[in-house]
This record gives C-alpha cells, sequence and structure tokens, in this order.
C-alpha cells in the first residue's frame, strides 16, 4: 500500500494517536460548550478503541484542576499529569516508541493554552496534526477562533469528528463499522461553530 502523502492530511489507524488534553473537573462550568466538548471528545475516544488506535490522556496540574471528568469515559487510561502548556513535554517517551507515528488527532482545552502549543509542539517534530474542531474550545470564544486560525496558519488541519471517524473507518466493511456508525447515528452535539465559521470570517480564510 503506498503511503499516504503528508500533505494530503490523510489519517489511518495505523499511523495515528489520540491526544485528550486537560478535560477535568475545574474547567466544568468555565469553558463555553464544556459538556459537548466532553461529548465529541468521548466519541472519539470510544472510535479509537474499536479501532484500536492509541489514546494519551493529560491532566493540568490535578491537585488544584481536579480530576478527568468522568463523562470522558476514560477510566482505562492512566492520566499523565503536567504544569506545561503543551502535552507533549510530558508524552515525549511515548511519542519517541511510536516511529510509525504520522498523525495526531487532538482533542481537550484550551485551544489558545495547551491545545495551540501541543499544536506547535507536534509539527515541530514533523507530524501532522488534526485539530477536532468540535471536540477543542475555551473560556472566550474569541481565543477560541483565533487558536483555530493560529493552528491552521502553522499547518495543522481542522477537521471534525465526524470526518476523522470516517476517514479512520475507511470502508463500510470494516468489521467495526456497525458498532462505529451507531456512535455517529446522531450528528455531534452543537458546540458553537457555525458562529466562528459562517460569513466572511478573515481569520478561518
Amino acid at each position: 500500500m503506498a503511503a499516504a502523502r503528508p500533505s494530503l492530511g490523510r489519517v489511518l489507524p495505523g499511523s495515528s494517536i489520540l491526544f485528550l488534553c486537560d478535560m477535568q473537573e475545574k474547567f466544568r462550568h468555565k469553558i463555553a460548550y464544556f459538556p459537548q466538548i466532553v461529548s465529541v471528545a468521548a466519541r472519539m475516544l470510544r472510535v479509537a478503541q474499536l479501532l484500536e488506535v492509541p489514546v494519551m490522556l493529560t491532566e493540568q496540574y490535578p491537585q488544584g484542576l481536579g480530576p478527568t471528568v468522568p463523562e470522558l469515559g476514560a477510566e482505562g487510561l492512566q492520566p499523565l499529569s503536567k504544569t506545561c502548556f503543551s502535552m507533549v513535554p510530558a508524552l515525549r517517551q511515548e511519542l519517541d516508541s511510536r516511529p510509525q507515528l504520522q498523525s495526531v488527532l487532538l482533542c481537550g482545552i484550551e485551544a489558545q493554552a495547551c491545545i495551540l502549543n501541543t499544536t506547535l509542539d507536534l509539527l515541530d517534530r514533523g507530524l501532522q496534526v488534526h485539530v477536532v474542531v468540535d471536540a477543542c474550545s475555551s473560556r472566550s470564544q474569541v481565543d477560541r477562533l483565533v487558536a483555530l486560525a493560529r493552528m491552521r496558519q502553522s499547518g495543522a488541519f481542522l477537521s471534525t469528528s465526524e470526518g476523522l471517524i470516517l476517514q479512520l473507518v475507511g470502508d463500510a466493511a470494516n468489521p467495526q463499522f456497525k458498532e462505529i456508525q451507531k456512535l455517529i447515528k446522531e450528528p455531534a452535539p452543537d458546540s458553537g461553530l457555525l458562529g466562528l465559521f459562517q460569513g466572511q470570517n478573515p481569520l478561518l480564510h
């Protein structure tokens, strides 16, 4: 099979990893669309498990910001604690151990902080980054919008959860497709993206 060309941004289960960033209790009432963001991230997590895509989970200063929220469904994952506003230092050993890795699918908070800095660090390592736009948010929607634009300017791909899920599945003949189809039968919940993307928004052109 021919290798996927990096410039196209294809994602394949065997060369991808899912990063789940800092979806913790203390952010629950501060992040815009937090329940919707976590719901979509939980969908991505379940698909990754079905397709045997590795998953990494971080928590930002959990002593103060609390544990990962239970509705993410990440009880089987061992979270890595960090204080850096990037996931990469905490996950460097994991990244170094996966020479076949090409693509990182990124969910979590906040877009202008740990998501942006993680994206830049991953791009600096030569990896493709796919920001799951309906699974990333911030306290401020201005910060969210500008962070998405900034990541795109730097070379990240902005994708919806369903778009990435269907790329990973690849074929309706995939043995896991029926289970995954149940997960995406209902559209992802509205997380305020339409207002960010509609119209002649110069930041996203």
